[in-house]
């Protein structure tokens, strides 16, 4: 290797060392704010008020590195209720096992799949934002009652196992995938606190998105059978995996029910396929996403090509892909409410379009066809499901055809 190599290799290592060192500075310095602060959620009491976030800790509960673990609730209208499955990314093997998120990471675009614990950091992503925003009179959903299951065990709310695995540096560790044990302990809360309500939204935003399908049955028939307008929405859920059944099954280690509707390599399409076959019209079904996630998409390039990047080509893949999915959620029920946008955020979105929007803040603040997505969901929970964004997913040829269309009608 010439010297000029040499020079940039040992550069571009420097860059990336410097650039992890400030991601983890930022996080933790923004995590010991909130405690200094006191901005951090407190611990359910006795007598709670009404449109205030709480933590309940559960005891029999786990992160993924071992730590405590709790969630997130709302006393607001006990008729609304919505049990929010929150995201934080997937491990699938030992690879993806060993490397969780963390601030430094992330900044330096290195390779994190997974968060396995919670920490101050981590409240910023599960309330206050989006459809669990409390001051704004634009989220139509500001005063439902809340169940926000965190999530920190990268197996989709449903695996139940002690996983071994060598970390970056060769030590042996373990992850707790025990996110089925942290979702049964939080439905007995969200029993407690919500015993009858008359409406119910059961949404998730990535890993949660792809829960939703997997865990919804259980959460009617077990927990809310009297329910009767009952509502399932999955924000941006789509990695495709030849071995999805072999992780939940052998990795996960989830119950049978759960891992034998997966057939394909598309995971929510199969639990979507199962629960309606099981529950028919029951419930109403909504799904989101943008066209060119920059996130998934580099999931899906680890899977595919061991690199954890997005770019344009494997962005145009997963368009491609998207617009399968959504052509066989509707062969499910033509019912299916759809939800897509190109929103884009400079510097975050790598040249492709955002990865979730139902706790962001673009979810009241950006429109698609004029609609946000607060008030697409807002009407369907009432009733009214309708489709925003189709026309992101038509070919070159078919929106030819409908411009002609639309010029012969002008004439």
């Amino acid at each position: 290797m010439s010297l000029k190599n040499r020079l940039n290799k040992n550069n571009f290592k420097r860059g990336i060392v410097f650039a992890s060192k400030v991601g983890d500075f930022v996080e933790n310095s923004i995590g010991k704010a909130m405690e200094d602060r006191n901005r951090l959620a407190d611990e359910l009491p006795d007598d709670p008020q009404e449109m205030t976030w709480y933590r309940v800790s559960l005891p029999k509960g786990l992160s993924g590195d071992g730590s405590e673990y709790y969630i997130y609730v709302k006393i607001a209208n006990p008729d609304k209720l919505c049990i929010f499955l929150s995201g934080g990314g997937v491990a699938w093997n030992e690879y993806t096992a060993a490397r969780p998120v963390t601030g430094g990471k992330v900044a330096a675009h290195l390779p994190n799949f997974y968060w396995n614990n919670l920490r101050p950091f981590t409240q910023i992503m599960n309330i206050n934002v989006g459809i669990t925003d409390i001051s704004s009179d634009k989220n139509p959903f500001k005063d439902w009652s809340f169940v926000v299951i965190t999530y920190a065990t990268g197996d989709f709310h449903i695996g139940n196992n002690d996983y071994t695995y060598k970390s970056e540096d060769g030590k042996e560790e373990v992850l707790h995938f025990h996110g089925y044990v942290n979702f049964l302990e939080s439905m007995k809360v969200s029993k407690k606190l919500f015993p009858k309500p008359s409406k119910l939204l059961i949404a998730g935003n990535s890993a949660g998105a792809f829960a939703v399908p997997a865990l919804a049955g259980e959460i009617v028939d077990d927990y809310y059978p009297g329910a009767g307008n009952i509502t399932l929405f999955s924000d941006s859920g789509q990695l495709l995996y030849k071995n999805w059944r072999k992780t939940a099954k052998n990795i996960w280690k989830t119950k049978e029910s759960l891992w034998k509707p997966i057939v394909s390599d598309n995971i929510t399409l199969d639990w979507y396929k199962a629960l309606y076959t099981k529950y028919g019209d029951r419930f109403k079904l909504l799904y989101s996403s943008s066209t060119r996630d920059y996130l998934l998409s580099a999931y899906y390039n680890d899977i595919i090509r061991k690199k954890y990047e997005t770019d344009a080509a494997v962005q145009d893949e997963y368009y491609l892909q998207l617009r399968h999915m959504i052509k066989e959620l509707k062969s499910i029920t033509p019912a299916f409410g759809i939800f897509i946008d190109d929103w884009k955020i400079p510097l975050i979105t790598m040249g492709g379009t955002v990865h979730t929007s139902v706790r962001e803040l673009h979810f009241t603040a950006f429109t698609q066809n004029g609609i946000s997505m607060a008030q697409w969901l807002g009407d369907a929970v009432e009733g009214k499901v309708y489709d925003v964004g189709m026309d992101l997913l038509r070919d070159d040829k078919e929106k030819t055809k409908k411009k002609g269309i639309a010029r012969t009608r002008k004439k």
